[in-house]
């Protein structure tokens, strides 16, 4: 191949003599979407949360998780590039792994930084019909989406909601991430989006701060159960508790095709 200059998602300029081979993802969603683009047997290392599909837990090797990973373990793997992303890997970390080879960071606040990280991927490695696929197809689902949102929310006004990420301390979604994107989407108004991007929250207060019509408890990062609903619903007014999928909600790459149809059924529930 020709030398080639690509830019990422901070802007960082990185310059290839060939397309890279030796694929390390430190973000699960991304391992997910690079599996999806074909890329299966370029995937040297990923980390022990990167659980789509399955199998590749018993077949690529592990390096860690996303905030804290094995560096050793990433030199032996002998990357020629590491996947990392802005919101899920540190800046120490990235700066690190930059001594090991080159590191691409992804930043996805909204649903085109997603078709430009694909785009990026089809450049990057060589697979532009496959990423063309999958942005295609993402298109036409979020195109029917839209229409399906439309029909169902039109000319009500938007449910207010607050989406809840991790306990002790209570944290939840706020503004200037994926989460509140997909809540907008959607049609949810998100509570908290003016109190920065995942404020601690006091549950008692819950029902001064925006009043939500609902309350989502996500499956990750922590593992809301039942027991949570009910302590939290005891500091509602009227608010109507659900536990959601985190992953449809804040994976992103081509988890949202899944995503889209999970929101419908979601809407049909509520």
């Amino acid at each position: 191949m020709k030398q080639k200059t690509l830019i990422d998602q901070l802007g960082i300029s990185h310059t290839f003599e060939i397309t890279p081979s030796r694929i390390i993802s430190l973000v699960p969603s991304q391992t997910e979407l690079l599996y999806e683009l074909g890329l299966e047997s370029k995937l040297v290392g990923i980390t022990k949360f990167c659980v789509h599909p399955y199998h590749l837990k018993s077949t690529i090797k592990p390096v860690g998780g996303t905030k804290k990973v094995h560096f050793e373990k990433i030199r032996l793997l002998k990357p020629d590039i590491i996947i990392c992303n802005k919101e899920e890997n540190t800046k120490e970390i990235v700066e690190e792994l930059r001594k090991i080879c080159t590191v691409w960071v992804t930043d996805i606040i909204t649903i085109e930084d997603n078709f430009r990280m694909i785009s990026d991927f089809g450049q990057l490695f060589n697979c532009r019909t496959e990423a063309k696929k999958w942005n295609d197809k993402l298109a036409f689902a979020l195109a029917d989406f839209k229409n399906f949102i439309k029909d169902k929310t039109d000319g009500n006004s938007w449910q207010k909601v607050a989406y809840f990420i991790w306990k002790d301390p209570y944290m939840v979604a706020g503004a200037d991430n994926f989460i509140n994107e997909l809540l907008k989407l959607n049609h949810f108004e998100n509570v908290y989006q003016d109190q920065g991007r995942y404020p601690e929250v006091d549950i008692k207060t819950i029902s001064l701060i925006g009043n939500p019509d609902l309350v989502f408890l996500s499956s990750e990062p922590y593992p809301f159960k039942e027991e949570h609903a009910l302590e939290i619903k005891q500091y509602t007014t009227h608010a109507k508790t659900f536990l959601v999928d985190g992953e449809m909600f804040s994976w992103y790459g081509s988890r949202l095709l899944k995503a889209f149809e999970y929101f419908k059924k979601l809407h049909q529930e509520l």
